[in-house]
């Protein structure tokens, strides 16, 4: 029959598309699978939906309401395959994905190897999901891909991978501490545990952008940016533990100074340990600059303000391209 591959699907309050995210796992091509969905204390009825799937194959669990990371972990506790493909609550597979990846595996007879795809974001439609192919949709060691991220800020969905129990148990489990960038702590420690990246360039994971929830509001929660700064500090150390160069170092500061402008100036804490942590990696960080659409209005009326409207303009446009395909979608 072949490796068991358990799906894995934390859930919260995502009673619009649990039901299009478990059958996307259900329709799967490789037969022998287990598919498991931790209902992370849910308010909505996605605890009652994702029960309508229950079968042999098919186990729902619930817990109180502990974070999408704490889900992940119990989720894995409770699962016995020999390869984990994490998938969020309202995103899809391709058909072929877990096979495809499954087959290249097991072809190079080698667990210790991570396994990633493209991935495309969506609103409604899934179809006419958008694939930007960056540098990290390669084959790539632990190192190169980890400089390929850090230093161009790059980024890796969660459902892209496809990885080995024996990476996961070697990882450990997901950070129940970070709110923000869990997805990205976590694969750093599965990077480190691995002997590098394959890429399957033919096969798709869809991730729906379902709300102006994840980056564009980082800066309105102190809790939130703590997080994503302990997050990044252990990315440079995880990087820093593969190799202590030159070009490492650059690769950090760059990582430093793209997130720097979500903590200037308010949180003068914090913009002081970025400053001294790039003085420790040999070198500054420059302050942030505001293009001409938004630099009258840091002069008149301050950052935090203009800020704000740089955040809430993209925001805009986002807003209407939902609605937009909302529309659509309803339509067709």
């Amino acid at each position: 029959m072949g490796p068991l591959v358990s799906i894995l699907i934390p859930a919260y309050n995502a009673e619009r598309w649990i039901s299009d995210t478990i059958q996307s796992a259900l329709d799967q091509t490789w037969k022998h699978k287990e598919i498991i969905i931790v209902d992370d204390g849910s308010k909505d009825n996605t605890l009652t939906i994702a029960r309508r799937f229950a079968s042999k194959d098919v186990l729902v669990a619930q817990q109180v309401n502990q974070g999408a990371s704490a889900a992940r972990n119990k989720a894995f506790s409770l699962c016995q395959g020999d390869f984990v493909q994490w998938l969020d609550a309202d995103d899809l597979l391709s058909p072929d994905k877990v096979e495809k990846q499954v087959a290249l595996s097991e072809r190079l007879e080698n667990r210790q190897l991570l396994i990633s795809s493209p991935w495309g974001y969506f609103f409604y439609r899934p179809h006419k999901a958008t694939f930007l192919k960056t540098p990290l949709w390669d084959d790539l060691s632990p190192v190169e891909w980890l400089i390929r991220k850090m230093g161009q800020n790059l980024h890796m969905q969660t459902a892209t991978w496809l990885v080995s129990r024996v990476l996961v148990e070697a990882a450990g489990p997901w950070d129940t501490r970070l709110i923000s960038d869990d997805d990205g702590e976590y694969f750093c420690r599965v990077l480190l545990a691995s002997e590098g990246v394959r890429f399957v360039p033919e096969v798709r994971v869809y991730y729906r952008v379902s709300g102006a929830t994840s980056w564009g509001n980082l800066d309105r929660s102190r809790k939130k940016l703590e997080a994503q700064w302990l997050a990044m500090q252990m990315h440079i150390k995880y990087l820093q533990s593969l190799e202590d160069s030159n070009r490492v170092r650059t690769a950090c500061v760059r990582y430093l100074q793209n997130w720097f402008p979500h903590f200037y100036p308010e949180h003068k804490d914090l913009v002081s340990q970025f400053e001294a942590l790039a003085r420790e990696l040999g070198s500054a960080l420059q302050l942030p600059l505001l293009s001409w659409k938004y630099a009258w209005i840091q002069k008149v009326f301050g950052w935090t303000l203009a800020k704000r409207a740089r955040m809430a303009l993209p925001q805009l446009k986002a807003s209407f391209i939902r609605s937009y395909d909302k529309f659509m979608s309803q339509w067709e």
